[in-house]
């Protein structure tokens, strides 16, 4: 079994093998395959992005090249995730990546997100959500999202982690993401719950090709 993992992004695509690298499957990246236009993220929701970039990504990229390869068959994951901040109605939300605008800075995103809170009372609760869509052949075969709870810290800390991870504080530990040496982040973190039900899925099948088929919310 090949496994497409769908992100262009480094950092995502690391935290991504270390969750899924004991497995008996071969995991590929967008870079193993001829490059496409990114899909327009048009849901409305984590778990609609998430799904959209796994079945795009199964047409235009996994189907076409098992197809050609006349290999095993190609499956596809694709994660969509962010920042939702409750004072601020769940923004950023969807739009995490591209808060502000789309070329900002992280630490004028943070600025920004200090502003827009600075009249409301503290602690600031917010959450990190993970959702995950697995796909082949067009079908969505299993979906699964993770959170984690925590607060935004009153100014970045820590050098460690990426995007939002210097302002989400996590009060069982008493630091931000930021802080923290990435196995830590990554037991208690967003991705870290979604892509491990991924696994026991994949692990519990009788064989890595006899996925579930049912699509599951």
């Amino acid at each position: 079994m090949r496994l497409l993992v769908a992100t262009g992004n480094p950092d995502k695509l690391r935290e991504i093998r270390s969750l899924l690298g004991h497995l008996a499957v071969e995991l590929l990246t967008l870079r193993d395959f001829q490059p496409v236009p990114e899909p327009e993220e048009t849901g409305a929701t984590f778990q609609d992005n998430a799904r959209l970039k796994a079945l795009y990504y199964d047409g235009a990229v996994a189907q076409p090249a098992a197809a050609v390869q006349c290999g095993p068959v190609v499956y596809t994951v694709a994660e969509d995730s962010g920042l939702a901040v409750d004072a601020l109605g769940g923004d950023p939300g969807i739009h995490s990546a591209r808060f502000l605008r789309p070329d900002a800075t992280y630490p004028e995103r943070f600025a920004e997100l200090h502003r827009r809170l600075s009249s409301a009372p503290r602690p600031w609760s917010a959450r990190f959500v993970c959702a995950v869509a697995l796909v082949h052949a067009g079908r969505v075969l299993d979906e699964t999202i993770g959170t984690i709870e925590g607060e935004i810290a009153p100014e970045p800390r820590g050098s460690r982690g990426f995007g939002y991870d210097p302002i989400f504080y996590y009060p069982p530990y008493g630091r931000t993401l930021a802080e923290v040496p990435e196995v830590d982040k990554m037991r208690v973190a967003h991705r870290g719950h979604a892509f491990r039900q991924l696994a026991r899925q994949l692990e519990g099948s009788a064989t890595n090709s006899e996925l579930r088929t049912e699509h599951r919310t």
